[in-house]
């Protein structure tokens, strides 16, 4: 168990005397864990447990905050003293996630393991393992969300449909993959490494696949699909088995990096909703994920569901659910980790919109909260703490109700007053 408990006896010469029986006498105070009568003298003190989340950024930030009603404590081991998670966190350790000597000296005091992004060396977590730190999700199942070829070749092997796809040596081997198939243009993307469209190519000949190769890491390259939207399927998977599911969201991208989220996604059939989240649920298990899972989907024209990408964290396709579910992504994934019983994902209202804020070239924000708060007292508004960057996530907005289009004008209102695009 995860939550400890210790007996500190006061100092008391002689036993006390055992309680009468008799109207308005209460049993003696009882021992919950083990069913068995307490001495009315003994305070037990209770820990509650210690969560050690590597990575320092958004998540972690939107993680500790739903722990907080929880009282859990959390430790964060930060590339920075002004990451965002960092900001907030009491107890933060700066230093290198990629030093197995770091991790080690940051687990100690943990009582688990998680993670704001994937990128911590697969064999760095199985030596937490071997020390007998709990890591969730464990190094067997993130290596699928940190390496593509090996999330590949597992969809492939438990029958998840995908895009068409191998590994790929040189630019002449792109043309060759090209040709088996329909043809050029292909996707490329390194096999570790990308993310928010970072690592990933749309090349149209031989010559435009140099670039990818450049890396020194391996290339994956997969047909470009004609898809109708994209869409991501969010569950959540706890170490006893348990598991939940999100409905499924549409979501919209803008330059490779998500733009606007939609709960759930319009005008898709039961059917294929059930499909994804099956799909997801299979793949949880399958791949013994522990925390949240978002799988992103391709919804194809013909109506099938192809996977995209695998993430093993909370994930932007699931901020909706802070303000729209009555169990946010982060709080479930807390419980997961924490192996407590899983909390309710439905949604509170019939819609909900989530609008990531990019920064532009107007960096006080905060003059603009007047109003945006004024115009929708409804609105919710989350900040990172971040510094603003032409083109950088720094914060998201909400909205939610019964009628769509009014809930989308809200939220893309008041993301666009924030980044200074919408100025009335």
């Amino acid at each position: 168990m995860l939550t400890t408990r210790s007996r500190i006896p006061r100092a008391d010469p002689a036993p006390p005397a055992q309680p009468r029986a008799g109207p308005g006498l209460e049993d003696p105070p009882r021992d919950r864990a083990a069913g068995t009568p307490r001495r009315p003298d003994t305070l037990v003190h209770v820990t509650f447990p210690v969560v050690g989340m590597v990575g320092g950024g958004q998540l972690a930030r939107m993680t500790h905050e739903a722990g907080i009603p929880l009282g859990i404590r959390f430790k964060l081991l930060s590339d920075t003293p002004q990451d965002s998670a960092a900001q907030v966190v009491s107890e933060v350790v700066v230093g290198d996630y990629r030093d197995l000597g770091t991790l080690r000296a940051f687990a100690q005091g943990c009582d688990v393991i998680t993670f704001d992004h994937e990128h911590v060396p697969t064999e760095h977590l199985r030596a937490l393992e071997a020390d007998g730190i709990p890591v969730r999700p464990g190094p067997g199942a993130l290596v699928h969300a940190q390496d593509k070829g090996v999330m590949r070749a597992a969809l492939d092997r438990i029958g998840i449909p995908c895009p068409r796809h191998r590994i790929v040596t040189d630019p002449a081997d792109v043309g060759r993959f090209a040709a088996e198939g329909d043809g050029f243009p292909v996707v490329l993307k390194t096999v570790r490494g990308g993310y928010d469209g970072k690592g990933v190519w749309v090349v149209r000949d031989e010559a435009g696949a140099a670039d990818p190769f450049k890396a020194g890491v391996p290339v994956l390259a997969e047909e470009k699909v004609d898809f109708a939207r994209e869409l991501a399927a969010n569950v959540v998977r706890s170490p006893h088995g348990q598991a939940v599911a999100y409905p499924v969201v549409e979501s919209q991208q803008v330059n490779g990096v998500c733009d606007t989220v939609i709960a759930p996604a319009p005008g898709l059939s039961e059917e294929l909703s059930a499909e994804a989240q099956r799909m997801a649920l299979t793949i949880a298990e399958q791949l013994d994920v522990t925390g949240h899972l978002a799988v992103e989907l391709f919804e194809t024209r013909d109506g099938r569901l192809l996977v995209n990408e695998l993430a093993m964290r909370p994930h932007n396709s699931g901020h909706w659910t802070q303000d729209g579910a009555v169990t946010s992504q982060f709080a479930n994934h807390l419980r997961a980790v924490l192996d407590l019983p899983l909390g309710d994902p439905r949604p509170r209202a019939p819609w909900t919109v989530m609008v990531n804020v990019l920064g532009g070239d107007y960096p006080d924000m905060y003059s603009a909260y007047l109003h945006c708060m004024a115009r929708d007292p409804q609105l919710k508004i989350h900040m990172y703490g971040k510094d603003v960057k032409p083109g950088r996530k720094v914060g998201h907005v909400t909205t939610y109700g019964d009628d769509l289009a009014e809930v989308l004008d809200r939220a893309r209102h008041a993301a666009g007053y924030l980044r200074g695009t919408i100025t009335e």
